[in-house]
């Protein structure tokens, strides 16, 4: 269903147990960078009615996770700041070709992956986490991130065969996993 071809390793869940607060934070970065990328596919592809109208779906519901993440940081006392982001979403986004339609049809590829790999990690946080709050604060997210991943994949095929873009999530599905296997030093959501 997530189209993703590896799993988190336990590096991951390590990394998660000894620095909560810093991929708390980080969460919240990302649902405001998701409500930015499905934002700025509709500035991009106006000319597609129904794109824009999922879009500004996810945008709503991004914002909503987002401020959702804030009041949990603030009732938990952890203020919200800047931070390095991980190099996962520059990584895969440097993937996307230049040219249209294939540009389209890379830029909704990749959210969806970033959505899938979100989701997955979400599930390992319900079910890893001893805290019961943070357990079933993201078991609440679960659903709607594997929602916008199939949504984005559905998006992709106004751009292409469905062949087209099976082929194509495949490959970016390899290079994603050989992303996320690379890892990276900051604790993150998607480090």
């Amino acid at each position: 269903m997530l189209n993703l071809q590896s799993e988190s390793s336990r590096r991951w869940l390590t990394m998660m147990d000894e620095n909560l607060e810093e991929i708390l934070i980080d969460h919240a970065h990302c649902e405001k960078k998701a409500a930015g990328c499905a934002m700025n596919l509709i500035f991009a592809y106006i000319d597609r009615e129904e794109l824009c109208r999922e879009m500004a779906e996810i945008v709503r519901e991004e914002l909503e996770h987002f401020e959702m993440v804030l009041d949990l940081l603030r009732k938990r006392g952890i203020k919200f700041r800047r931070q390095i982001p991980s190099n996962y979403g520059r990584q895969l986004n440097d993937l996307v070709r230049k040219s249209e339609p294939e540009r389209a049809i890379d830029r909704l590829l990749v959210a969806s992956l970033i959505e899938a790999r979100s989701c997955e990690r979400f599930d390992l946080l319900r079910n890893h986490l001893k805290d019961p709050e943070l357990a079933a604060f993201y078991d609440s997210l679960f659903e709607s991130e594997a929602r916008h991943h199939t949504t984005y994949v559905r998006m992709a095929k106004y751009y292409g065969s469905e062949e087209t873009i099976r082929l194509r999530l495949e490959e970016l599905s390899a290079l994603e996993t050989e992303i996320i296997n690379r890892g990276d030093t900051l604790p993150r959501m998607h480090s």
